[in-house]
């Protein structure tokens, strides 16, 4: 089941949606301002963002920039702004899509279809298989024998990339250019903490190996 998060303080609208998508077997979190947004984002896993541009406490343009820090899965703006400038500008600093207000649902529901499809396709034959642990990016699963446990999208995205490229060590600057589609500027610390959270779930599933280790003053690689 696709994971949908929408942000909007919009509560009958959110309603609609909610509705909408539950009906077409998504299951939808809701957030209505950017802390309840950034709190789902650094807890679950996600497979498409809904965002609205006007939230009460900051613009879904800056809400946006701190997302896709964080992980980089398809947002779509919802909005009210339908003129050119601010479609423009929704895609040039890199959403997924621009939908505006009021909107189809079934646009809505088909154009975010299309997004999770899109980069569902670039792991459709990439599930990663070392024994006893799977990582299969369809459904952002870890598992290891019958035990699984979940990731955040964030978490995911750095353990999928390392483990797609074994016993090869990656450092902070190389892990978050390619997981986050960024220079790193001041990324480190977010690099440093994804990995302790990743190493301590993946020891909770398999305590007896450590699959993800730390190469001093170099950086970190996966050891099947």
């Amino acid at each position: 089941m696709m994971k949908v998060l929408i942000v909007d303080d919009d509560i009958m609208l959110v309603d609609d949606i909610k509705n909408y998508f539950k009906q077409k077997q998504y299951q939808v979190v809701c957030a209505q301002n950017s802390k309840k947004a950034i709190e789902i984002v650094d807890s679950m896993t996600l497979d498409c963002i809904i965002l609205d541009i006007d939230l009460p406490d900051c613009s879904g343009f800056d809400l946006f920039t701190t997302i896709r820090q964080k992980i980089c899965c398809p947002i779509v703006f919802l909005s009210g702004h339908s003129q050119e400038h601010s479609r423009v500008k929704g895609l040039v600093i890199g959403g997924d899509d621009y939908v505006c207000k009021p909107c189809s649902l079934v646009e809505l529901e088909l154009r975010v279809n299309a997004r999770i499809s899109a980069k569902n396709n670039v792991y459709l034959a990439k599930r990663l298989e070392f024994g006893s642990l799977i990582i299969s990016p369809i459904n952002y699963s870890v598992s290891y024998n019958d035990s699984n446990i979940e990731f955040s999208t964030q978490e995911f995205d750095v353990l999928f990339f390392l483990a797609s490229h074994p016993n090869i060590v990656f450092t902070y600057e190389q892990i978050h250019e390619q997981v986050w589609k960024s220079p790193i500027v001041k990324g480190i610390k977010s690099v440093q903490m994804t990995i302790v959270r990743i190493r301590k779930k993946l020891i909770f599933l398999s305590p007896n190996h450590d699959y993800l280790q730390t190469i001093r003053n170099k950086g970190y690689l996966f050891v099947p």
